[in-house]
């Protein structure tokens, strides 16, 4: 289908299908290598197996956060066409810049772990921040979600 034939809806449509679909890919590589990590790190270190750490939780959190939530929220926008609301653009970026740092500090925090050093109450503030954007992008999806479902007829 050319994209200058079809309506402005259905080409930010579109357009938000590809863009969440390409975020979907970032992550699921991100979880893998994550999890790659996790193990390669573990071993080079003389961690303990079977103990656990932050270090093992961050790549379950990058695939569901960022994989398995931004292919629902891209069926959604299938199905609704959540991009027509003027908050999902907001949702993407907030929601996401949470999901990096909340991942970031957890892989943070759990390399300290594995090397045996102390952690600091920053990397904690900045995860509680990360937290924080990653429920805010819930609330501004939610929100966009009743948005749209209200303007159905």
């Amino acid at each position: 289908m050319n994209l200058e034939t079809t309506s402005p809806s259905r080409a930010t449509s579109r357009s938000a299908q590809l863009l969440l679909l390409s975020a979907v890919t970032i992550y699921t590589v991100l979880g893998l290598a994550a999890g790659l990590f996790y193990r390669e790190f573990t071993k080079a270190n003389g961690f303990e197996e079977g103990l656990m750490g932050q270090l093992g939780l961050a790549h379950t959190h990058i695939l569901t956060l960022g994989m398995i939530v931004l292919l629902i929220v891209l069926a959604l926008e299938k199905v609704f066409s959540l991009s027509s609301s003027k908050l999902f653009r907001w949702f993407f970026w907030i929601y996401n810049a949470g999901v990096v740092l909340t991942t970031a500090m957890l892989i943070w925090h759990g390399m300290l772990q594995v090397l045996g050093r102390e952690s600091s109450s920053m990397i904690a503030g900045i995860a509680g921040l990360g937290h924080m954007f990653v429920g805010a992008g819930f609330i501004l999806l939610l929100l966009s979600l009743f948005s749209i479902i209200r303007k159905e007829k």
